[in-house]
């Protein structure tokens, strides 16, 4: 069979995805030195690339798997198969304007512009993304119908609407305004940076975090669905098991059903017969939010309970069932 391509992503995701492959069980080296780091899977190939890039080179077919954010998935309008959220690099895709602008509300900040005279100028990486929004605006489609808003890059312009004006930025976006931009549609993670360069938060356009995806063809190929599906689930035994701990209590046998009864698990309890006479060990695996919620029943039916992470949790019947 031919190598799954997988797609790593560079920079701000770049930490967090080596770690959360190497708690799944994979060894990779050399990502410090190569953007063709190895790992300890012979079918699987590696690649760092920029997260912006991973949806389309996944959908395009030039790479089988990746891991990238949902907000790339969304500005790029990439057809790819989103297998697992990951729950890492959470960020929320926001607008800001100055704090010296006295309005809560995009619609309205829009409106005052417009009935000066003047043309909205808008800063942002997601060009795609704020021009949907704009487009979603009340006040937008009040005034413009379903015009598309005017973006500028460097090498093209794309719509008609000159009244809304859309800057791709490369970075920095939060020193653009007010000379270059009006507001600006930008990506934080606690909002800190915009603070810091005197914008305020208005509204949010979206929440995003890291996931793993799959080019389509790739899984109708038996061989390679497979491989990917073991990738899945590794990586989603390591999300589950961060929400998950196990626990073992000892129980005497008077006690044993009643506490089997109160007892989650991802099937059953495993129960097991202690040396001495009587007395059994239970073991299972819970949400980590239940233990304050069982520990009162815990307390009354059986003797000390010792608590584990678990490095992962996997789920095989889950997958068995694609």
């Amino acid at each position: 069979m031919n190598k799954v391509k997988f797609a790593l992503p560079a920079g701000s995701l770049a930490k967090a995805t080596f770690e959360i492959l190497q708690r799944s069980g994979y060894r990779i080296h050399g990502q410090e030195r190569t953007y063709r780091p190895t790992i300890n899977d012979s079918k699987i190939e590696l690649k760092i690339l920029r997260p912006q890039e991973i949806p389309i080179f996944v959908s395009e077919g030039l790479q089988d798997v990746g891991i990238t954010g949902q907000d790339w998935i969304l500005e790029t309008g990439a057809e790819v198969e989103i297998l697992q959220d990951l729950e890492y690099g959470k960020v929320r895709i926001v607008v800001a304007i100055p704090k010296s602008c006295e309005t809560n509300s995009v619609s309205s900040f829009m409106k005052n512009l417009w009935r000066e005279g003047k043309n909205v100028r808008v800063s942002t990486e997601y060009l795609n993304i704020a021009a949907e929004y704009l487009k979603k605006d009340p006040e937008y489609k009040r005034l413009f119908g379903n015009s598309e808003p005017l973006q500028i890059t460097p090498w093209w312009r794309k719509g008609e609407n000159s009244k809304a004006k859309i800057f791709l930025s490369f970075g920095a976006t939060e020193a653009k305004t007010p000379e270059n931009a009006d507001f600006i549609i930008d990506v934080t993670e606690t909002g800190s940076t915009l603070e810091q360069n005197n914008l305020t938060i208005i509204e949010t356009v979206m929440e995003s975090s890291a996931v793993l995806i799959a080019n389509k063809k790739a899984l109708s190929n038996p061989q390679k669905k497979e491989k990917i599906y073991d990738i899945m689930t590794l990586l989603k035994g390591v999300v589950d098991g961060s929400k998950r701990i196990h626990i073992y209590v000892n129980v005497r046998k008077e006690n044993l059903q009643k506490l089997i009864q109160e007892l989650p698990a991802l099937k059953n309890p495993t129960v097991a017969s202690l040396a001495r006479e009587d007395w059994y060990s239970v073991n299972t695996v819970i949400e980590k939010d239940q233990l304050i919620e069982l520990l009162p029943i815990i307390r009354k039916l059986a003797q000390g309970i010792v608590v584990y992470e678990p490095r992962q949790v996997l789920a095989l019947d889950e997958v068995n069932r694609r």
